[in-house]
């Protein structure tokens, strides 16, 4: 599976993004899908997630109730709706697969897109 993420940009606190994440690869439908971010000297930290059919997802205590992940396999391609953005959402977003249940940890994801960057404003 190949991965690559858009949808980055500059935005002031309190606006908008929509992230995409295109993959490549007749076995998208049957993997998990995640998001992460990483800020300058930070480590890489857990966004969202969601199953390979998207019956389920789950989020980080920061981002539940503003980001909202998404998928639609038949364009291979997976979603992260951000709502509400602070000035501490601002980091390299990444998607990432793998082929089993949804996970809160890097390590358990196998594959990896680059990531689009997101910025934002006070």
């Amino acid at each position: 599976v190949q991965l690559q993420a858009s949808g980055g940009g500059l935005v002031q606190a309190g606006g908008s993004l929509r992230l995409s994440c295109a993959a490549s690869g007749r076995s998208f439908s049957t993997h998990a899908m995640g998001w992460f971010r990483q800020a300058p000297g930070k480590e890489r930290e857990f966004v969202a997630a969601i199953t390979y059919s998207g019956d389920s997802t789950d989020y980080a205590d920061s981002v539940n109730g503003r980001f909202t992940i998404s998928r639609d396999n038949a364009k291979n391609t997976v979603y992260l709706q951000m709502n509400s953005l602070k000035p501490e959402d601002t980091a390299v977003y990444y998607c990432a697969a793998r082929s089993t249940g949804i996970s809160n940890r890097p390590v358990r994801y196998l594959y990896w897109g680059r990531g689009t960057e997101v910025t934002v404003s006070s």
